[in-house]
């Protein structure tokens, strides 16, 4: 069937489906029976969408970016796929009007959009076309490379990006909750390390969380504590906007900086890339673990400790399920991402994921030796020597596929009660105020 036959025949059922779910109650409201219903016409209409994507997602992301000529990022993506196939996927109306509800009381729209970047990463050259785009340099840190060159520093919220020296300093700053990670913070990360990744004066990056004034923490660096989880419970948490640009976006910049205009998926990985360094202070809990398995050094202080608490929360750690393994063993990954198994920096299992543990006050000093160390056999050859180690750990086509499936997978984790109950249990969220 031709596709914009087969977008008519999707269009109508989703709106069947649709037009169902106005006739019952909001989702608190419903009755047990209601709640079944409700539960069988989205189950329906997502069976429908997942038929049509495994004849015609390549088609559709042809049609979106104009055979390819017309690269457009996956923020962007997702409302153009709604505007161009309606019922494919919700509405920016559709995804604002729950945004605005708790996260147990949506119905799951955007469960419709890891459906569709399921399938569009699941083809081998839309996916790696879309990997691509994401590699790709920011508008916005186009936009301010050449004064962030003139002036060696840019203030993007809470994230700061300072050149010191040959090294570019990004601090993520989110003081409220000891440099929890959310969607405030998603986008400024990712244009501070575009703008390391486009400064020719910076040869190595170097990432570190700011200063906390959290009683406990106070007058101390913080390196990362995670997705925010207060936000999460509260339905603050986007699953484009964060999760799905997380990964292919700033994170995966860092493992893999950034790709040129051309995109030639048969030939070896053609980036531009420079060594990253992480600066560990107090923790690096979950995203911020996930965060040291695409660095080059990692050094941690002497009380340091790294854990990825997913099972607590009920998601899926972004990227580690398909890193960890590597610098840890299968064992260790295991016991971490399903047993919630912490590392301690100064222990012979944390040494498996940082390079260096300093006393408090040794940091600043280490981060000097090991950005000298990193560049001084020159930054062409840093970056070719990780280039080729990442080679035979995870070529792109074996993170393509991991992100299929995450995209759908977590997805049904975010909206599933099992979340809602777990941050409760184990974080005590109903007491946390947004």
């Amino acid at each position: 069937m031709a596709l914009d036959e087969a977008a008519r025949q999707l269009a109508a059922v989703c709106r069947d489906g649709d037009d169902a779910l106005a006739q019952l109650p909001p989702k608190p409201r419903r009755s047990d029976a209601e709640a079944l219903a409700a539960e069988a016409v989205k189950r329906d209409a997502r069976a429908a969408r997942a038929r049509f994507l495994r004849v015609h997602a390549d088609d559709v992301y042809r049609a979106l970016t104009d055979d390819h000529a017309r690269p457009l990022r996956a923020e962007d993506l997702v409302y153009a796929a709604a505007d161009r196939f309606p019922g494919l996927v919700p509405s920016r109306d559709a995804v604002g009007r729950e945004r605005q509800l708790p996260q147990r009381d949506k119905d799951g729209v955007e469960i419709d959009q890891g459906i569709l970047f399921c399938h569009l990463l699941s083809r081998p050259t839309t996916g790696l076309h879309l990997i691509h785009t994401m590699l790709r340099p920011t508008r916005d840190a186009e936009r301010l490379i050449e004064r962030f060159r003139a002036d060696g520093v840019a203030e993007l919220g809470p994230v700061r990006v300072e050149r010191i020296g040959a090294a570019g300093h990004v601090t993520l700053s989110n003081p409220a909750y000891l440099n929890a990670e959310d969607d405030s913070t998603v986008l400024p990360l990712e244009i501070a390390i575009d703008l390391v990744l486009l400064d020719p004066a910076i040869d190595v990056g170097v990432l570190r969380g700011g200063v906390m004034s959290h009683p406990k923490y106070a007058g101390r660096r913080v390196f990362n504590a995670g997705i925010n989880l207060t936000h999460l419970y509260h339905g603050k948490i986007s699953f484009v906007d964060f999760f799905l640009v997380r990964d292919l976006g700033f994170v995966n910049k860092l493992y893999r900086g950034h790709t040129g205009e051309l995109f030639a998926p048969d030939e070896p990985e053609q980036t531009i890339e420079k060594p990253w360094i992480a600066a560990v202070e107090a923790f690096a809990i979950g995203g911020g673990c996930q965060i040291l398995l695409t660095m080059d050094r990692v050094i941690a202080e002497q009380d340091a400790y790294f854990t990825l608490p997913a099972r607590k929360e009920g998601i899926i750690p972004g990227a580690a399920n398909l890193r960890l393994p590597r610098a840890v063993g299968d064992r260790l990954a295991r016991q971490a991402i399903l047993y919630e198994r912490g590392f301690a920096a100064a222990s012979p299992e944390g040494a498996l994921l940082c390079d260096e543990v300093v006393p408090r006050d040794g940091m600043d000093a280490a981060i000097a030796q090991a950005t000298v160390r990193l560049t001084c056999a020159g930054t062409v050859s840093a970056a070719a020597n990780r280039k080729a180690l990442r080679v035979g750990d995870e070529p792109l086509d074996v993170f393509r596929r991991y992100m299929a499936l995450y995209a759908r997978d977590q997805a049904e984790c975010q909206f599933s009660p099992a979340l809602i109950r777990n941050l409760e249990q184990n974080w005590d969220a109903k007491r946390r105020a947004p």
